[in-house]
Formats: structure tokens, sequence, C-alpha cells
């Protein structure tokens, strides 16, 4: 600065370095800077602002700095004359430089309250743990669900066969923390009340005592009685003898079919099955020698009869109801003992299978006896597994398997006869069954028809009849 001239002062006095000025002389005259100071100049943060003064320099008298310090929300106020200004709250304190209140200083957030500014840091709030929501019991609530089918019930296992038929799996029983369908069912019978005490499961009678044996023998003795008859009489005799045995094992068949193992529960049966059933049994006796007339012409009289076949078939519904009171009671003793249903499908299966065979063998040994025959053979295969299926809550499936098999042999006999319309193209009606008429015998088309209706219907009973739903009644 040159001698002479008077140094400038106020807002306008130069405050960058260089020529001598009014800040140069401010530090000249200032105190030396005390070690807390100079502990304070240490190397600045990115944060720090040029123009803040260092610390012990203060601004001469009249004179204010280009830009204003920063001022902190968090620091009190302080004596200028005595103590240096710190950094701004944003930026951490150098290292080795202690708090000027014994405390670290935190940086209020704006919007606080003054008791946050005063340097009290409030702790972050804690979010309420959520109660866990969901049934702790979930059979509690199938329990309500299915209230009107446990209290009904007489042991577990009828709970089981209304579950499953319900669509209920062993996958769905793991979602309600049982292995598989029969233990839930337990579980539920167990938790159900029943008044003073839970129903015993029902004892069934010992077979020497059972009342449906007699019905079950009713058939074979009025179709023996009708043979006997039919062998000693001649004539208009034998006609009367023949239509008074067909109404007697008409009479004798309804009896065996609403005692004991062939009763349909509550009446499920369709009354139209009763008509084919006559019908395939009709044909079973007069078919044959009926098919062979119309084929050769006829019929110019009455033909031939084989009452043999009717015989047997009569003779078998005792074997036959003891095969199906068997099946019935073996299923739901494996329901107890088997631990899924796959287990029990599979043991079902096989029990049918052994069942159906069981009756084909003593079938065919009375066939034998009383005039054997392929046709009967097959037509008391699909008698017994329409009568299976009736029984354990399928009529619909069993009327209609015996309507296609009397249909298709109706239809034989009209083809036949169709064929003698002198319509072009009519004549060409006749040509399977002749076919098959002349390579296997008149007995071939009962045979075909009746087998394989029963091969459908067995494939169909092995799916049905496997099912725990299919035994829920003794």
């Amino acid at each position: 600065m040159p001698e002479g001239d008077t140094p400038m002062r106020g807002s306008a006095a130069p405050t960058s370095p260089g020529a001598w000025d009014a800040r140069s002389e401010a530090l000249l005259g200032a105190p030396a800077p005390t070690p807390r100071a100079a502990a304070a100049l240490g190397p600045r943060t990115p944060e720090d602002t040029v123009d803040t003064p260092a610390p012990g320099i203060t601004p001469a008298p009249g004179e204010t700095a280009a830009t204003p310090p920063r001022e902190s929300a968090t620091q009190p106020p302080r004596d200028t004359d005595r103590e240096a200004p710190t950094a701004p709250a944003a930026a951490p304190a150098p290292d080795g430089a202690p708090a000027t209140d014994g405390a670290p200083r935190t940086a209020a957030a704006p919007g606080t309250d003054r008791e946050a500014a005063a340097g009290t840091t409030l702790p972050a709030p804690v979010p309420a743990a959520r109660p866990r929501r969901g049934n702790a019991d979930p059979v509690k609530v199938l329990m309500h669900r299915h209230r009107e089918l446990c209290e009904r019930a007489v042991d577990p296992l009828e709970i089981a066969a209304g579950l499953e038929a319900q669509g209920f799996t062993d996958r769905t029983a793991a979602r309600f923390r049982h292995r598989d369908v029969f233990s839930l069912a337990e579980e539920l019978y167990a938790r159900v009340p029943r008044g003073s005490g839970p129903a015993a499961p029902p004892v069934p009678a010992a077979p020497g005592t059972d009342t449906w044996l007699p019905a079950a023998l009713a058939p074979g003795a009025a179709a023996a009685l009708t043979g006997i008859g039919l062998a000693v009489t001649h004539g208009s005799v034998r006609i009367a003898v023949g239509a008074a045995g067909a109404l007697l094992l008409t009479g004798a068949l309804v009896l065996a079919v609403r005692r004991g193992p062939f009763r349909a529960p509550d009446g499920g049966t369709v009354p139209a099955a009763r008509l084919w059933t006559l019908w395939l049994l009709a044909y079973a006796v007069c078919g044959d020698g009926l098919l062979t007339q119309v084929l050769s012409g006829g019929p110019d009289g009455p033909w031939d009869l084989t009452p043999g076949p009717l015989l047997g078939l009569a003779l078998a519904v005792a074997p036959a109801a003891w095969c199906a009171r068997l099946f019935a009671h073996r299923a739901r003793r494996r329901i107890a003992d088997s631990r899924g249903l796959a287990d029990f499908a599979a043991s079902a299966r096989a029990l049918l299978l052994g069942t159906v065979t069981l009756q084909l063998l003593a079938l065919a040994v009375l066939l034998g006896l009383t005039g054997f025959s392929p046709g009967a053979l097959a037509l008391g295969a699909l008698l017994l597994l329409a009568r299976l299926l009736t029984v354990h809550g399928f009529p619909e499936t069993a009327a209609a398997a015996l309507a296609a098999a009397g249909a298709a042999e109706a239809l034989a006999l009209a083809s036949v006869l169709a064929a003698r319309v002198p319509v072009p193209g009519f004549d060409g009606l006749a040509a399977p069954v002749r076919a098959v008429v002349d390579t296997w015998g008149p007995g071939a088309v009962p045979t075909l028809v009746c087998g394989a209706t029963a091969l459908g219907l067995l494939a169909h009973a092995t799916g049905a009849l496997s099912r725990a739903s299919a035994h829920a009644t003794p």
C-alpha cells in the first residue's frame, strides 16, 4: 500500500489476498491462536465454506464478511470473542478435535422442535409387531363346515367316505395337519359331540342267522321247480307251467335284490334297469332260437328254448350275493387298515377283481351242470357288476350298461328283420349279424354284446368302487 493513502474501510474494501488491507492489519494485531483454536485449523472438509474466517481471526471493526457464515441449528449461542466458531453441524469433526460441550453434536432435521434443536436426539419410532393372522386350529373350521356329516356318522370311516366324496385327498388333509383323510376323519369323529357318547359301529350279523340267505336261494329254487315242470309236461300245460315259472322267478329275483347284500341303499335304483334285466334273461332263454329262425326267413312257428343257462344264472344268485357281501365287508375293513387313499384304492381294485373272478368260477361250475353257454357266463358277469355299482351308489351307470346290452341284442334281431324291406340298400343291414352267426353260431351275439359291456363296466367299476365314498354304508 503506498504511503499517505488512507486504507479503505467498509464493504467496499477489497477482500482478496494481495495488497495490505484491514484484514492483514487485524491479523497482525490479533493475539496468537490458542492450542484449541489451532487444533481446529485442520484440513478442510468439502462441506466447509471457503469464505468462513479461520478460528481466532475476527473481522475488523465495521467490516463484514463477503459471505456470512452458515449457522447450525444445533449450536447454542456463543461468544465470538472468547470461542472460535465451529464447523457446520453437517460436517464431521476433525480427528482429535474434542467437542465443545463434551458430547457429540447431531444435526437436527428441518421442522423439528426446539428440544431436538438443542441437541437432543429422538430415537426412531419402532413399528409395532403385527400380530399373526390365521386360524390356529384349522380342523375346527372343517368341523363346523361338515358338522351334519360328523354328527350323523356312526364311525370315522363314514366321515372319511363323505370327505373323499367331496373331493378331499391326502394332499388336502395335509393342509389340515394330517397325513391322510382317515386320520383327519378320526379327529373329526372324536371332537364332534353326539349326546351322551359316541355310537358304536354296527356289528354285522352272523352268517348263519342272516335273513338274506333264503332270499338269495329263492331264484334258484323257483328256476329249478320251473325246469322240472317243463320237463314233465307237454302242450298247453307246458306253456302254462312256463308262464307261471317266469312269474315266480321274477318275484324271487325282486325279493333277492331287496334283501341282504343286493339291497340298494334308500331304494336307489333305476326302474328301467329291471325291465332291461328281464329282457336279457329272456333272450338267454329264447334269443338264440329266435335269431336262427329270423335268419332263415321265419319265424315259422315255436322256436327252440334253452332254459339251462337261465337255471344256472338263477342258482348263481346265492354265490353272487355271498361275493357281494364279502366285497363290501372286506372293503370296509381295508378302509380301516389303509393309511391313504392310494393304498385303499389299490387294495379295493384287487378285491373287486378277485370277487368277479370268484363269481365267474362259481357260475361256470353251475353252467357246466345245467348247460354251459358263453353268453350266459358273460351275462352273469354283467349282472354282478351292475348290481355292485347299484348297491354302492352308481345306479345310473348300471342301468345305462344294461340298457346298452339289451338294445344291442334287440338291434341284432331288428337288423335282420329290416333287411327284408324291399328298399335298395336295406339288405346289407343283416350282413354283420349273418357273418357272426355263420362263423361262431347264434350264441356268439349275446356273448359279444354282454362280454363287451361287462368289460366296459368292469373298467368303470375299478375306478368307482375303489373310492372310500362308495363304501360309506354297510
